[in-house]
């Protein structure tokens, strides 16, 4: 799953992550939460899995009781609706609030399946944006969020566009935390650090990352960098460590998160664990492993 400043002092319990099957440590009563009033930005090059991320570490938040509301920031190819399963549901954008035509209340888009879970689109397929339409329209809407009656959400989520068009500028300029969504390929890493270059220039510096689709056959073989290598070039707090899983494919073909699959994969388990992390302001180590005595050298590998 890309904040804003810290909340007030939360009353829910503290949540720890542990290795996979995760198990929560008994919460400590006297540790609150601090949640975010700006939205965390998912964001990274195209084809990395970070709409995949949004919206699983965004279920995964809204099943352990926080309140979360996804926006798809990405205009011309939204897609968060689909993985979500919610294409049919969404009958208003923001671009209709904006305009006048409905409230924001009928544009957020509520889960049946976990009902303190919502989306909310930024405009339909093919449709103009106005031409006012830019950062602060994304100003206003998070402002919105936070003086809802029902209260200001816990979390909300942004899935920003893919390269660093205006697109990308206007979908940051509400928050100032970012998790960047990265696969271990030279290509992909890169564009993640030009990336970190134009937050950090936008004054976002809480910036941790999602190291998505790691295949530890190839780490071995030495055909792939390895999660170490990738926090070295970055140098990013790690949040998460995904491995690549043919059920997000039929996952995402189902507008059914991988989260929600039972017994859980092992992709959606990694899901869940970086959402702990995010709540527990937390980050997972990168560690060097010794190969088997049959095999040369030292190979690369991650850990919790």
């Amino acid at each position: 799953m890309l904040t804003l400043k810290p909340l007030p002092a939360n009353t829910k319990p503290s949540l720890l992550s542990s290795l996979t099957p995760f198990r929560p440590k008994t919460p400590n009563p006297n540790k609150t939460l601090q949640t975010s009033l700006k939205p965390r930005n998912p964001i990274s090059k195209g084809g990395v899995g970070k709409t995949t991320t949004t919206a699983n570490v965004g279920l995964s938040l809204a099943r352990l009781g926080f309140s979360v509301v996804s926006i798809d920031a990405d205009v011309g190819l939204r897609n968060l609706d689909l993985l979500l399963g919610l294409e049919n549901r969404v009958n208003y954008t923001l671009v209709e609030v904006m305009n006048g035509d409905c409230r924001l209340d009928q544009a957020l888009v509520r889960d049946k399946r976990w009902s303190n879970f919502e989306l909310l689109c930024i405009s339909k397929p093919r449709s103009k944006l106005p031409l006012g339409f830019g950062g602060k329209a994304l100003v206003w809407l998070v402002e919105s969020l936070k003086s809802r009656q029902e209260g200001c959400p816990d979390f909300i989520l942004i899935d920003c566009p893919a390269g660093i068009d205006a697109g990308f500028i206007t979908a940051i300029t509400s928050a100032n935390e970012a998790v960047l969504v990265t696969t271990p390929d030279i290509t992909s890493l890169r564009d993640a650090d030009r990336v970190v270059g134009l937050l950090e220039c936008d004054g976002i510096r809480d910036i941790k990352m999602i190291v998505n689709r790691v295949r530890t056959d190839m780490i071995k073989g030495e055909d792939m960098m390895s999660v170490l290598d990738v926090q070295e070039m970055l140098g990013l707090a790690l949040l998460g460590v995904i491995p690549e899983d043919t059920e997000v494919i039929r996952s995402t073909n189902r507008g059914y998160p991988l989260v929600l699959n039972k017994p859980p994969t092992l992709a959606g388990l990694a899901f869940e664990q970086a959402a702990w992390r995010l709540v527990e302001q937390d980050s997972m180590k990168a560690v060097m492993v010794e190969e088997e005595p049959k095999k040369r050298g030292f190979f690369s590998f991650f850990g919790v």
